[in-house]
This record gives structure tokens, C-alpha cells and sequence, in this order.
């Protein structure tokens, strides 16, 4: 890892980062980034355990003179999203993150950065390791699992937290305090096939659509971004229509909370049409293309004929309600909110598509800060599987974090943050999923609050984070725990 990182100022925040970073921790394979948190606590002597769920639990004493202030719940979580480029050689499971210095930004080599949430516990981190910072009783919350399903927040029961003001450390924008957010749930629709012999005379193309930006399927949703998954399904669609075209297997998207970049399609086609198909193909990437001009310029489908021809593919009965129901199924922003300007109030991502073998599976998060409208669109997309006989289900619901318009803690951050920037924050609910909604379900009575430095392109080997906003947000921090209320 270059050293460039750990001597970026504020260190003690950067040093942190580049400690964190070379510990493998994807989600649900926290068990190293865990033992690490927990030897980190066990080092500096501070009370450090784990619950019944693996998150893991550090608790600092106030320093002097800062034992009449309410005691402080400093969150972050300790998994992060594992994407990387297609041409992108690299091991989740084996390697530390890749960094480097690209002008104001601190960049990952072909893989996602981990800036998310990995900026806000190296925070936690530099503050529990510090003996000139001052501050009340701190508890730290680091939780798992919280890109693939919020898991360490779900089963963290109450009582264990002491804490009155959380402040969780998640949000993506430095001029953003965060007073709410939506929830989730994943939508998987699963059915079976039986495939049939490819027919005499057939020729075999391989389809990619890549070149997509990618994204926070909850940030990023409202921004016009290309789908793989849909891009596809268009394709697909077309060439089933006017040339017969049948699937042998698709593998689109990765992960339920990242847009989809990528998608691939093996497929066969009668020879007769072999020339016309894709004569016609290119005119519908050309279409595609002109759609997505300012969204997506270097988007690419690349045609590529195989040698070896499938030997079985999906039956055309099949095929028929498989292509209409992608593309009855909503992907994208489903309403605005009434009561919030520019917020998406319920949004779908269909996320990840894998077909082959006899089997399909479309994975979709739906989110909502509404929880009638959350299955509002959940039940749509059900509707929209069921159709072709597919057995849909539902998992992993959360609900949405609602905002507190008499937090006393939401007052102490935008006082300090006129008085040290000149200007209001943008006080605002995001269509993230942040886990201070969970939390909130056993710690009903905790006043909370997100905020976080500027990071771009989360959830996409795009992710960088920003040098000098992580100075402008490290200032906060130490000014904030200095100003946190006296007990009551």
C-alpha cells in the first residue's frame, strides 16, 4: 500500500483508513475485520466484546472534565461492498485494498474503495485511539453485514447500548446531515424450466453489455443510469421477436444494492438470420446508445459468435414470459416524495439475473422511507414474476429511519457547522439505507443523527474519496464531541 495514504492529512484519520483497508472484509466474511476491531480495543485496554450477532462493541470513558455530557454512541459498519472491473485481477477474500492518490481523491486500483463505511470507523477508530482528543463516555458500534442485508443491526437487542446521541457516520456528502432515510426489502423471483436440444442449423453469440457506471442503487437511482439487466433484456427481447432467438444463459449484475454494470448472454439463432440479426442488433445498440448519450457515454454491447454452438437451450414458451416480464418489471425510481423536494421515495433495482441450466433467478431491492408504498412496488414486481410462474419471495425487510424534527443533537451539528463553514447544511432524508432505523426499533428514545466526508461512485470501482473534504468533515468530528449536551 503506498505510503502516500498514511501521510494525507488528518493522519490520525488516514492511517486508520489504510489500517482497516488491509484487512479482507466483504460481506458476510467479517471474521478477520472483526478479531482486528476487537484486538484494536483489547490493545488500547478499553472494555471490547462482541454481541450474540458478531457485532462488536468499545467503550472509552469520558475524558476530563466531560463526564457530566450525555453519553455518545459512535456507529459505523465494518463490511463493504466487493466490486472490481471485469479485466480487474484481484481476491475480496485474500487481499487488502489497492489505494492510491489521484489529485484531491484517494482512489482503489479496479476495485470498489470501502471509503463506505470504512472513512467512518477508521474515524471511530482515531478517536478511541487518541489520548489529546476530548469527549464524553463513548460506546462504539461497529456492526456486519450492513451492505447485504443489515443483519448486524437487525439482531442487536436492546439494553446493550447505554448511549443517549448516536451519531452513525454514514453519509456521502460532507454538507449533508442525514435525519432519515428508507427502507428495504429484496424481492427474488426463482422458477425452473426444462431446456430442450438446440436446433440443427443454429449459430451461437455471445452478447456483453458493459462500459455502465454502475452505483448506489439507492444514491445513484434517481440519476438516469443505465441498467445491464434491462439493456439486455431489450436486446434479448428483440431478437426472440424477429429471429427466433433463443437463450442458453445469462449472468447480470452482482450485488442487490449496486446498479447493475455488466451483463452477458450466451444465445442461438437460426444461420438463416444470422446476417440480418445483427444488422438489426446494431441498430438497436445505436438507439440504446443515443438514449444514454449523456448518462453513459461509454457504454458498449459488444456481438461476439462462438465456435461451439449451446447445447440446449431455453424453450421458446418459456423465453416468451421470461423477456415480458423483465420488462414489465419496474427497475428505477417508482415516486417522489409529497413531503420531501428531490428525494425518491420508493425506488426498485433489479439487481442481479441468472439464467441457465433450467433455472432463473432476478434479484431486486425495493426501497421506501413509505412503508405501505414499499410493498406497493414489491408487490408489483411479485405480480410481474407470478405471471410467468415464478416463485417469488421477500426477505431481509427494514424499515426506514423517520426524522426527529425536535432532535437536540441535530441543533449542536447545524450551529457548529455555520460557525465553521459560513453556511446552512443541507438538512435532509436520503434514499440510502441507513441502520439508524433499525437501531432505532430497540432504542426508540436515542436521539441520532448521519453524517459523513464526500464520497463519490460508492458500491462501483468508481469509489473515491475526498482528501480535502475528509479534513473539512475531521474538523466537525473533534468539534462536535465537544459540544455534545450536558445531561439532563
Amino acid at each position: 500500500m503506498s505510503q502516500e495514504i498514511r501521510n494525507l492529512e488528518p493522519k490520525a484519520l488516514w492511517n486508520k483508513f489504510a489500517d482497516l483497508n488491509a484487512v479482507p472484509r466483504p460481506s458476510k466474511k467479517e471474521e478477520r475485520v472483526i478479531e482486528f476491531m476487537k484486538n484494536f480495543g483489547n490493545s488500547l485496554g478499553l472494555e471490547t466484546f462482541e454481541d450474540e450477532i458478531r457485532n462488536v462493541i468499545i467503550r472509552k470513558p469520558a475524558t476530563p472534565g466531560m463526564e457530566n455530557r450525555k453519553a455518545l454512541v459512535l456507529q459505523g459498519h465494518l463490511d463493504m461492498v466487493h466490486q472490481k472491473n471485469a479485466e480487474t485481477v484481484f481476491d475480496f477474500d485474500t487481499q487488502g485494498i489497492d489505494m492510491y492518490v489521484d489529485g484531491d481523491w484517494v482512489r482503489a486500483r479496479g476495485t470498489t474503495l470501502g471509503a463506505d463505511n470504512g472513512l467512518g470507523v477508521a474515524t471511530i477508530m482515531a478517536i478511541l485511539e487518541s489520548k489529546e482528543i476530548p469527549h464524553p463516555a463513548i460506546e462504539a458500534l461497529f456492526t456486519i453485514d450492513e451492505e447485504t442485508g443489515m443483519t448486524g443491526a437487525l439482531n442487536l437487542k436492546g439494553g446493550i447500548l447505554k448511549g443517549d446521541i448516536l451519531l452513525n457516520l454514514d453519509t456521502e456528502e460532507d454538507d449533508e446531515i442525514g435525519i432519515g432515510c428508507a427502507g428495504g426489502i429484496d424481492v427474488t423471483a426463482t422458477a425452473e424450466y426444462d431446456e430442450e436440444q438446440t436446433p440443427e442449423g443454429s449459430v451461437a453469440y455471445s452478447i456483453k453489455v458493459k462500459g455502465l457506471n454502475g452505483g448506489h442503487s439507492g444514491m445513484d437511482i434517481h440519476k438516469g443510469l443505465g441498467n445491464a439487466n434491462k439493456i439486455m433484456n431489450r436486446l434479448l427481447f428483440d431478437g426472440f421477436d424477429n429471429f427466433g432467438l433463443q437463450i442458453s444463459e445469462i449472468n447480470g449484475g452482482s450485488l442487490r444494492n449496486a446498479i447493475p454494470r455488466e451483463s452477458t448472454a450466451k444465445v442461438i439463432i437460426a444461420a438463416v438470420y444470422d446476417e440480418a440479426f445483427v444488422f438489426d442488433m446494431q441498430q438497436i445498440v445505436n438507439e440504446i446508445k443515443a438514449e444514454f448519450q449523456t448518462t453513459e457515454p461509454n457504454l458498449e454491447v459488444v456481438f461476439e459468435k462462438l465456435d461451439a454452438v449451446p447445447k440446449t437451450v431455453m424453450p421458446s414458451i418459456a423465453q416468451f414470459y421470461f423477456v415480458r416480464s423483465m420488462y414489465t418489471a419496474h427497475n428505477g425510481v417508482y415516486r417522489m416524495s409529497a413531503d420531501f423536494d428531490n428525494l425518491v421515495e420508493t425506488s426498485n433495482n433489479i439487481a442481479k439475473v441468472v439464467v441457465g441450466e433450467g433455472k432463473l433467478s432476478v434479484q431486486c431491492l425495493t426501497r421506501s422511507s413509505v412503508e405501505s408504498s414499499k410493498f406497493d412496488m414489491a408487490n408489483a414486481l411479485r405480480s410481474a414474476f407470478e405471471l410467468m410462474g415464478c416463485e417469488v419471495e421477500f426477505s431481509g425487510s427494514y424499515p426506514g429511519w423517520s426524522p426527529n424534527p425536535k432532535s437536540e443533537i441535530l441543533d449542536v451539528l447545524v450551529s457548529i457547522y455555520e460557525k465553521q463553514n459560513g453556511e446552512k447544511p443541507n438538512v435532509a432524508a436520503c434514499h440510502a439505507g441507513l441502520e439508524c432505523g433499525i437501531l432505532g426499533t430497540n432504542y426508540p428514545d436515542m436521539d441520532m443523527i448521519s453524517f459523513g466526508p464526500t464520497i463519490h461512485g460508492a458500491h462501483s470501482p468508481d469509489e473515491r474519496a475526498s482528501i480535502s473534504s475528509a479534513q473539512k468533515y475531521w474538523k466537525f468530528v473533534l468539534e462536535i464531541l465537544k459540544n455534545i449536551p450536558v445531561k439532563n
